[in-house]
């Protein structure tokens, strides 16, 4: 018989991978985009992840539902116990698509779309550290379902995990406007990657 438990973890792993490296130069210049000194340079930032930022979502999907498809019991311990923080930073994914598209389109209340993005940006990214601070402390199951409550992902390690996180997608959006600009823009982003 074949086995195609260690074919799934190498696919979820890869997925996780390719998620974190991909979208998370995207979500990182959405946290820096509020440091941006001046309207051109938030331009420009928002102009370099335009053709490839919402295809990076993708590696997410294959990610949860590649989980729910090879290893149903393990999702349904592992959902319960980070709903809250998957429901923010859906909530926040999805704010910030609709700031990046209707930016440009309501230029009446552009200010409000921009924050939107930054801060969509960075409560996605800080829902994902949770979510990540949480599964490496472990979650309380008795026999085969998630036993604690709402509030066990409010922990310190999860914060921490949120904020550590926070600063390396801060890091590889530095690094992807380093790549991807010129001028002041390039040097603004030396100093944010600093």
């Amino acid at each position: 018989m074949l086995d195609f438990v260690p074919l799934w973890t190498l696919i979820l792993g890869l997925a996780v991978f390719f998620y974190v490296l991909l979208d998370g130069f995207d979500l990182g210049v959405g946290i820096l985009y509020r440091f941006l000194p001046d309207k051109e340079s938030r331009h420009l930032a928002m102009n370099s992840i335009a053709p490839v930022w919402d295809g990076n979502e993708t590696w997410l999907g294959l990610g949860g539902l590649g989980l729910l498809a090879a290893f149903p019991l393990a999702f349904a311990i592992i959902m319960p116990a980070v709903y809250f923080p998957i429901l923010i930073m859906l909530l926040a994914l999805i704010f910030r698509g609709v700031a990046f598209e209707f930016r440009l389109r309501d230029a009446e209340h552009l200010t409000f779309w921009e924050h939107g993005f930054s801060y969509g940006s960075a409560a996605a990214t800080f829902a994902q550290g949770v979510v990540l601070g949480t599964f490496i402390q472990g979650f309380a199951v008795e026999g085969r379902s998630f036993s604690g409550s709402s509030f066990d992902v409010l922990t310190p390690l999860s914060v921490f995990a949120g904020l550590a996180l926070m600063s390396g997608y801060g890091l590889l959006g530095a690094g992807w406007l380093i790549m991807k600009t010129s001028g002041a823009l390039q040097d603004r982003a030396r100093v944010c990657g600093r």
